[in-house]
């Protein structure tokens, strides 16, 4: 994609979050993009939100697991970027139309007390530099459609990628942490929607290791010369199928002795 088109699909994810109304296809439109061109759109999108005023608290990992994958044809992760205007309190209530098509995922988020840059960065490092591990539900949306009306065609990781990874929040519970103080690969979540179980699962979804997640995009941020600061938080990759939001849904990720989280959808 030439420059002219990255920031042509960037103003157009931009309008579409405002209007709440998701844009076509972008692979639709440019069926040569590739995964650079769409970190590259990211990248824009992101710098047209800072330039509003936006500041970035950290980032998001998605399509960890091997079932995510499978479905849309591809053998890794991606990310996206936080703002701080993404940040929610736990027990919050979402504002009626602050989203387009929200669904949720159960995730163990990560505090980081220092940075984490270079494709050196061992799991080791990783420990070191994280101050605590928190339960969490990421809020996802799609500013994109998720099929093209006419064509049937479906969105690619492309699409995802460019649209921020359908990062849209976080809800961050209030119990912090020792990175060591639990198994990670054995947390597991209950997630409830309007009481009724939707999904469960374990940490070993997300690369066999919540902590290889984070190991990921250090060294992914590495090749563009990035890397992760101190105080940011990350989440790891949900280890359940998103949870479709719809208004008036009440969400709890119970996570046992790690602790909950509660979010509403007015």
């Amino acid at each position: 994609m030439t420059p002219d088109a990255i920031e042509d699909a960037a103003a157009k994810l931009l309008k579409a979050e405002k209007a709440g109304e998701q844009c076509g296809l972008l692979s639709l439109a440019h069926p040569g993009m590739t995964l650079d061109d769409a970190y590259a759109v990211q990248a824009a999108l992101i710098a047209r939100k800072k330039a509003e005023g936006r500041k970035g608290i950290g980032w998001k990992i998605g399509l960890t697991s091997r079932a995510m994958q499978q479905a849309l044809n591809i053998e890794t992760p991606d990310s996206g970027v936080l703002l701080d205007d993404m940040l929610f309190a736990d027990g919050t209530t979402i504002p009626a139309g602050r989203f387009i098509q929200p669904r949720i995922e159960a995730e163990i988020a990560f505090i980081m007390k220092q940075p984490l840059k270079g494709e050196q960065v061992t799991r080791d490092d990783v420990v070191a530099a994280t101050e605590h591990v928190a339960p969490s539900i990421e809020i996802l949306d799609t500013r994109i459609q998720r099929a093209d009306p006419v064509t049937g065609k479906a969105r690619l990781i492309t699409d995802t990628v460019s649209d921020n990874a359908a990062n849209a929040g976080i809800v961050l519970g209030a119990q912090r942490h020792a990175v060591d103080a639990f198994d990670l690969r054995r947390v597991g979540a209950i997630v409830k929607r309007n009481g009724v179980v939707e999904e469960t699962g374990l940490g070993a979804g997300v690369l066999d290791d919540p902590v290889a997640g984070i190991l990921w995009l250090v060294r992914r941020l590495a090749r563009y010369g990035a890397g992760i600061a101190a105080g940011e938080i990350v989440l790891s990759g949900s280890f359940v199928r998103p949870v479709e939001a719809p208004a008036g849904a009440e969400f709890e990720a119970d996570f046992g002795p790690f602790g909950s989280v509660k979010v509403t959808f007015g």
